[in-house]
């Protein structure tokens, strides 16, 4: 039961910074087939880098941690930099940006955190693949649920809501790197 919890508890606190993000993405009116694409992509990769921390955990140092929470946050304050320089120029949807690299960039600034999670996790006597399929599962949801959240507060901010999706955005990545 103690497990079950901590697995549950984790995998929230992973899905959470997925939550935040794509709650301001969905402040810039996303289009819902991008958003139900960016939740798979971003499951994925909650997915794939917890697992690739335990594959490397090994081979790298403590330090990682710190690297890729300051890339992560970079990334962060770099979309959202982006869409707040982009809110002052001509109006334009935003969903566009949601294809291609840039669904691939999202999705690794928001689940570059979980890399070194899969240090503690290889170090322990823990059923891997239930830690990264649930990682990915809750970051899926938490990220669809953020989109929707975002895009019905958005349509009641008006034509701010980019400007504030892509304040958010920058707050995030600035927590992150300090």
């Amino acid at each position: 039961m103690e497990q079950l919890t901590s697995l549950i508890l984790l995998s929230i606190a992973l899905g959470l910074d997925a939550f935040s993000v794509s709650l301001g993405m969905g402040l810039q009116a996303v289009r819902l087939k991008h958003a139900f694409v960016a939740g798979i992509v971003i499951g994925v990769f909650h997915i794939f880098m917890p697992g690739l921390g335990i594959l490397l955990g090994k081979w790298l140092s403590v330090s990682a941690s710190e690297w890729a929470t300051l890339a992560g946050g970079v990334m962060l304050f770099g979309l959202g930099a982006y869409a707040v320089f982009a809110s002052f120029t001509e109006k334009h949807s935003f969903s566009y940006r949601m294809t291609g690299v840039g669904i691939w960039l999202f999705a690794l600034s928001v689940s570059i955190d979980s890399f070194p999670v899969g240090f503690s996790i290889g170090l322990r006597e823990a059923e891997v693949w239930i830690y990264v399929l649930s990682f990915g599962v809750f970051s899926m949801v938490l990220t669809w649920a953020g989109f929707i959240i975002g895009r019905r507060a958005g349509s009641l901010l008006g034509t701010y809501s980019e400007l504030l999706g892509g304040s958010i955005l920058c707050a995030l990545g600035l927590n992150a790197i300090f």
